[in-house]
Formats: C-alpha cells, sequence, structure tokens
C-alpha cells in the first residue's frame, strides 16, 4: 500500500509543515481543525484542501497531547483511514488514553517528529521542517505491519528519519534533550526581565542561542511539560544541582568546581549528532 490521500487533523506548525511537506510529494492532503481560521490560513499557503469527510489512506492527529487519544477514537469509529499517527512530543500518556478508550491499537502508530520552531501557527509551518530529522514511531505490539508501513512512508515523504523507539524511552529521552532544555532556555529568558536597558544593549549571539527557543508558545509548552513532568523534574532537579554546586564555587572563589562543570559541558556539546 502507497500513499496516496492524507487527512491532518491539527493545522498549527506542525501538522501544516506535515501537509506542506506531502503536497510538495504530490498527496492530496485533506485539512481539519476546530479553529476555522487556522484552517483557512493553512488552505491558503496550499497545505491542502478543506476536508469533507471521505476516506483516506493514513490520518495524522496533529492536536495537542492531551486531546489526541479522544480524536483517535473518533477517527476510528468513523473508519476514516486505513492507519493513525499522531505527532505529540509526549507519548506515554496519550497511548495509555487510547487503551483507556478502547482504539484499536492494529492501525495506531504513535510518532514524534523531532523538529520545530520558537515559532507557532499555520504561518511559522515550513515544507523543508523536517530534512533530515529524526521521527520517533512507538508502535505497541499489536500495530500492524501495513500500518507501520504506511507511517514510515509518511515520515519518508517529509524526508525525515524514522527511529523506533518505546513510548517510555521516547519519554525519557525528550525529557532530556528537549523538554528540560526548554525551561532551562526560559528561566535564562526570564532573568533578562530584571536587566537594565544597558545590560540588554550589549546582549550578543550567545544570549540569542540560549533563549531562542524560550519564545515558543507557553500554553503549548504548559501542556507538554506537564505530559511529561516528572521525568523532566528529574532532570531539572540534576541540572539545578550542578547550577547551585557552580554558584557556592564562585562565592568560596574556588574555581575547579566550575571548570569541571564547563568541561563536561564540553564533552556533552560533542555528543550531539551533526545535522545532515
Amino acid at each position: 500500500m502507497s500513499i496516496a490521500k492524507v487527512l491532518v487533523v491539527g493545522t498549527g506548525l506542525i501538522g501544516t509543515s506535515v501537509a506542506l511537506a506531502l503536497r510538495e510529494q504530490d498527496v492530496a492532503v485533506y485539512l481539519a481543525d476546530v479553529d476555522a481560521r487556522a484552517a483557512h490560513l493553512a488552505r491558503e499557503l496550499g497545505a491542502g484542501e478543506e476536508w469533507s469527510g471521505g476516506e483516506v489512506d493514513l490520518a495524522v492527529i496533529a492536536v495537542p497531547p492531551p486531546l489526541v487519544a479522544e480524536k483517535l477514537a473518533e477517527l476510528q469509529k468513523r473508519e476514516v483511514a486505513s492507519a493513525y499517527t499522531d505527532v505529540a512530543s509526549v507519548k506515554a500518556g496519550p497511548i495509555a488514553d487510547a487503551r483507556r478508550l478502547g482504539c484499536d491499537p492494529a492501525s495506531y502508530v504513535p510518532g514524534h517528529p523531532l523538529a520545530g520552531r520558537e515559532r507557532s501557527g499555520p504561518a511559522a509551518a515550513r515544507a523543508d521542517l523536517f530534512l533530515g530529522r529524526p521521527w520517533a514511531l512507538c508502535p505497541g505490539t499489536g500495530a500492524s505491519a501495513d500500518a507501520v508501513l504506511l507511517v514510515r512512508e509518511l515520515v519518508s515523504l517529509c524526508g525525515a528519519s524514522a527511529v523506533t523507539v518505546g513510548a517510555d524511552e521516547h519519554d525519557s529521552a525528550v525529557a532530556l534533550v528537549s523538554h528540560a532544555p526548554h525551561v532551562v532556555a526560559s528561566a535564562v529568558a526570564a532573568a533578562l526581565e530584571r536587566g537594565d536597558d544597558v545590560a540588554l544593549s550589549l546582549a550578543g549571539q550567545g544570549l540569542r542561542d540560549v533563549t531562542r527557543i524560550a519564545a515558543g508558545n507557553p500554553l503549548l509548552w504548559q501542556e507538554i511539560l506537564s505530559g511529561n513532568a516528572t521525568r523532566v523534574a528529574v532532570v531539572l532537579d540534576r541540572i539545578a544541582g550542578d547550577l547551585a554546586a557552580a554558584a557556592s564555587a564562585l562565592r568560596s572563589g574556588d574555581p575547579d568546581e566550575v571548570t569541571d562543570l564547563l568541561l563536561r559541558g564540553v564533552a556533552g556539546h560533542a555528543r550531539i549528532p551533526a545535522r545532515p
């Protein structure tokens, strides 16, 4: 089976970017959103046509994590697609919700593209957003081979690389590489509220790099962090411990502990894979 028709439910940054990427591959895309203005803008950008309820090969659910399972259950009940996936940045919670609602695990392949921008909404969408980026897939043991193949084809059409991972492992991983860093960037940016005009006039590219992601939608990030709260808290506790130790060392005039943190920072940064 090959993808010819896709329904994208949710026309925010990720949903619209998926739609734009698929349109560049001549896939027929249909759009649905409770926000009529967002859906209209996505259509104006060339992301697809308004969905009138017809059947498709694949449905991509691009709604906030707490709403994924409810939307999945609704679409499966209507037998809208052969396979379903989502793009939520947490996986264990939506999967548990889907199980509780009695969703069909055979046609559902949870997913998460590791790509984004500090801007949100369809106007920020880009067809090349996923090029060369990892796209986590967390199929359950009951997922059918056909559903997995369809979702892997979606990933390929968007220019990303599929990475199969368990839901709990995924959530622990993104707590470290995405969710906690966003909170840390926000903490650094929040400190700037107390800075005077002279200090801010001296801001360089380093500060912009560190705080760029702090410009993300706070309400969206509240939902993301709430869905992965315990794992994010563990990472933040570890980072807070390092920062507290560095502050104590600076107060006491002992640079060794600070140097150790800087050296570990260099080593950790070196482990980040280079982007293609």
